[in-house]
């Protein structure tokens, strides 16, 4: 039985697949707006722009900030192939968005429900809504083939 996800996932899948085609770590990212429509999406660029912040969700939420005018994408949903990192996630805080979908969990460099759990610290302003493991096998499968041919 395959399970059907939403557009915004899917999105951030097709993202993850160009990402390998560019030799990057295949993580994709979508913004949707408040109503649901999708402002913009991303996959990791880090390598092609020679920028270590270049990740798929800084990418996503530069430009749903650029097409919405304004630094805080209140309102906004984050879907995102593989659980953010730190940075990735303080900008998801600072950008305020509202829900957090993730692939598969990232045991290495996760800072949601791995390592520091950003959005659980003091520090932290403002806390998504989190829901993991949406796509999550088919995340996992990107991320052991992509490693499993480098090496």
């Amino acid at each position: 039985m395959t399970v059907e996800l939403h557009p915004a996932m899917a999105r951030a899948f097709e993202e993850a697949d160009a990402a390998v085609e560019r030799g990057e770590v295949p993580v994709g990212a979508c913004v949707t707006g408040p109503d649901g429509n999708i402002l913009s999406s991303a996959g990791n660029r880090t390598r092609e722009l020679y920028d270590v912040s270049a990740h798929a969700e800084i990418l996503a939420i530069r430009e749903a900030g650029s097409v919405l005018g304004k630094e805080r994408l209140t309102g906004c949903d984050l879907h995102v192939t593989l659980e953010p990192c730190a940075m990735c996630a303080a900008a998801i805080s600072f950008a305020r968005i509202g829900r957090l979908y993730f692939g598969a969990e990232d045991q290495k460099m996760g800072a949601v429900e791995n390592g520091p759990r950003f959005f659980t610290l003091p520090t932290c302003h403002h806390a998504p809504e989190v829901y993991a493991g949406l796509g999550e096998s088919r995340s996992r499968e990107l991320l052991t083939q992509f490693f499993k041919e480098r090496r």
